[in-house]
């Protein structure tokens, strides 16, 4: 980024601020209606940024929490591996900032304005493919134990070009290799296709911003910007009364009963800077919770901006005051082979978990019970169909209200994918999708209910779960009561949190997603009421 003074005129670095989201907005709308697989145009799991040529954030759309705090790390990869201006990269490894391989990673490298011959920034987007190979369908396996049974592992690779007219270049060699190791080939192509036309969008947008305010103002705003978010964090952090808050929670592993992973934190307040700190934290396991150091950032950066400023414009000055640290080898910073799929779904979750409850005493009517604390991930595929999706659940209360009824609570922002789209792309059926009433805990504000979705397979295919909050249930908070814990169903007969098996045209797979915890002591109970 241009070191050249920030811009302090608040209305232009306002103008500038919303020119950069809507940039990054664009880039998402484009991702979306461009998209094959229903993952990605339906329930919208995907996410768009602006990065400078250094590889610091300036820009996020309000999309997937797990996917935008990781985006930094893949950006300064695409870096060391020496892009040109119009380069459009590839990425999926978790160990170079990807958050865990179907959530694949495009780094566009856009050109200056007045120097086309040098980088100024780069148009990056993620998407989660609905298949990326590996040894089940859907590449989200309950039983790997390492990185390569999820899938193909791509580091920072050239994809295609792009030209300053818009013409577009591909690498076909290496798309068509990509290609034969997945499932769903064209529905792949597709995907990818979209997400080539986001970053072009994106850097297109981009320049045209470069021309109209000139090149040197618009940096001197960007960076205003940027301070701008940084005091607002470093003023959120000042008001908290110095000191060590901690707290710990658990995964439930593997096994029934499954064996508990500690995730145990402590944050330090001192003064405008605050650390958090996972040790004591549980080893890496040989399963797939474990979480790489990107997720992990995401996590911790998820909750701290809801926590102290989630207002702020969203770029790397909210970073700036905040230090994270975790042993390496630990479940929250796992080395390279371990098995990540579900650390990106499920670990994250409980990151955030052990970040809200460490910093509750401080967090005033920011502070919320637990929510459902997991993702409910659900895929079901064969050879010719991969269907995946997560499923939301009871939102934690807080001293305002009640806690929200069946949505996505925490490091996931998607949608469900809608009964017609869902019965209409894959041989499935839905018999039953409805709130799952009085499934949130008791107190004076009442937690959020969870789901019930039943879905019929119409074809052989492969089951794969990963879920949590099946033995422990979601805490409230102030005295409220827990929120009910999940359950898994198969024909009627219970299912493991997590497992891979087979099933056969006319099997029920039947999920009751967990509930909120409550807010406030039970003797000033209401009673709740659906909305």
């Amino acid at each position: 980024m241009d070191s050249n003074r920030p811009v302090s005129n608040p209305i232009r670095l306002q103008v500038m601020a919303n020119a950069l989201a809507g940039i990054a907005e664009e880039m998402g709308a484009r991702l979306i209606r461009g998209s094959y697989s229903a993952n990605i145009k339906e329930r919208r799991d995907c996410s768009t940024a602006l990065f400078d040529a250094q590889g610091a954030c300036i820009a996020q759309a309000a999309h997937i929490p797990v996917h935008l705090g990781a985006l930094s790390e893949a950006v300064r990869a695409v870096v060391a591996a020496d892009p040109c201006p119009g380069d459009v990269f590839l990425l999926n490894d978790p160990y170079q900032g990807g958050s865990h391989l179907p959530d694949v990673t495009v780094v566009a490298a856009i050109p200056g304005w007045r120097d086309p011959d040098r980088i100024c920034a780069y148009a990056v987007n993620r998407a989660h493919h609905a298949d990326i190979g590996g040894m089940r369908p859907g590449s989200m396996p309950a039983d790997s134990t390492e990185l390569w049974q999820e899938g193909l592992v791509i580091p920072p690779v050239r994809l295609a070009g792009l030209s300053l007219e818009g013409e577009l270049y591909w690498q076909e060699d290496l798309l068509r290799l990509i290609l034969a190791n997945v499932r769903n080939a064209e529905q792949r192509r597709g995907d990818l296709q979209a997400q080539v036309g986001a970053s072009a969008v994106g850097m297109s947008r981009f320049r045209e911003l470069l021309a109209r305010f000139g090149e040197e103002e618009a940096w001197q705003l960007i960076a205003g910007v940027i301070e701008y978010s940084r005091r607002r964090m470093r003023a959120q952090i000042q008001a908290l009364p110095d000191g060590i808050y901690t707290a710990e929670d658990w995964l439930e592993g593997y096994g029934d009963p499954p064996a508990p992973l500690e995730i145990r934190v402590q944050v330090e307040v001192e003064g405008e800077k605050l650390r958090v700190d996972f040790t004591g934290t549980a080893p890496a396991m040989a399963g797939n919770l474990n979480a790489p150091l990107a997720v992990t950032r995401s996590a911790v950066l998820f909750a701290l901006r809801c926590l102290l400023d989630p207002t702020a414009p969203s770029n790397v000055g909210l970073e700036d005051p905040i230090e994270i640290v975790a042993p390496p080898g630990c479940l929250v910073n796992a080395q390279f082979p371990a098995a990540v799929v579900a650390g990106n779904v499920e670990t994250s979750q409980r990151i955030a978990d052990v970040v809200f409850k460490a910093l509750a005493p401080v967090a005033g009517l920011r502070s919320i019970a637990q929510g459902q604390g997991t993702m409910n991930n659900c895929v079901l595929g064969n050879r010719h169909f991969t269907y995946y999706e997560t499923l939301g659940g009871g939102q934690g209360a807080s001293r305002q209200r009640p806690g929200l009824d069946g949505v996505h609570v925490g490091m996931s922002n998607t949608l469900n994918t809608p009964i017609e789209a869902l019965e209409l792309e894959y041989p499935l059926r839905v018999l039953r999708y409805e709130l799952r009433q009085d499934s949130g805990g008791h107190g004076q504000q009442r937690g959020g209910w969870g789901l019930i979705r039943s879905i019929q397979t119409l074809q052989d295919c492969t089951l794969s779960l990963l879920t949590e909050r099946r033995h422990y249930a979601p805490q409230g908070e102030q005295g409220g009561g827990p929120g009910q814990v999940g359950i898994n169903l198969l024909n009627g007969d219970p299912l493991p949190g997590k497992i891979s098996r087979s099933l056969k045209a006319g099997d029920v797979i039947t999920l009751y997603t967990p509930g909120g915890g409550a807010w406030g002591s039970n003797e000033d109970e209401q009673a709740p009421e659906p909305r």
